[in-house]
């Protein structure tokens, strides 16, 4: 019996540091809850130039989100984003598709049509998509901004932004 006590217990320190967060998590102040924070700034200034300048990330909470416009420069039916969500602590079985609006600074906002994505797991990739036209009209017509926002995915609202 004791000489299966060791390789258990290596084998549980494995599973535990496997599943572990990979950074800490500040606690709050004292005195608000993890439920009183308000979305987090996500810059909308596109980062270094390269292949990846539209992709906007927001880290609230326990999930990363990271999302890329793919056709915001043609003239498509449908606006698509890739989405990639990672996390080691929820699970990521939700329809973004009913959690997700895009709004125009000219005031359209339209409901995403399409989430093309595995449901569950802990890193998860998919398309989003919106369509391109309301009212027989584009929807970037005469827009300057673009805005995503996603709303109860380990956070109130993550807000994503840009220039058009």
């Amino acid at each position: 019996m004791r000489r299966f006590i060791i390789p258990l217990l290596l084998i549980l320190t494995f599973i535990l540091a496997a599943c572990a967060p990979s950074q800490a998590t500040p606690l709050p102040p004292a005195g608000t809850s993890q439920t009183d924070t308000q979305p987090a700034t996500v810059s909308t200034e596109p980062p270094q130039a390269d292949a990846g300048e539209l992709t906007r990330s927001d880290g609230q909470g326990s999930v990363t989100v990271e999302v890329t416009p793919l056709n915001l420069d043609t003239s498509a039916d449908v606006l698509e984003f890739d989405v990639v969500m990672d996390t080691h602590s929820v699970d990521l079985s939700m329809d973004i598709a009913t959690l997700a609006t895009l709004t125009t600074d000219t005031g359209i906002t339209l409901q995403a049509t399409v989430w093309d994505a595995p449901r569950g797991g802990h890193h998860v990739e998919g398309k989003l998509a919106f369509p391109a036209m309301k009212d027989g009209k584009s929807i970037l017509e005469g827009a300057d901004k673009l805005t995503l926002t996603i709303t109860s995915v380990d956070a109130p609202a993550r807000v994503f932004e840009w220039q058009l």
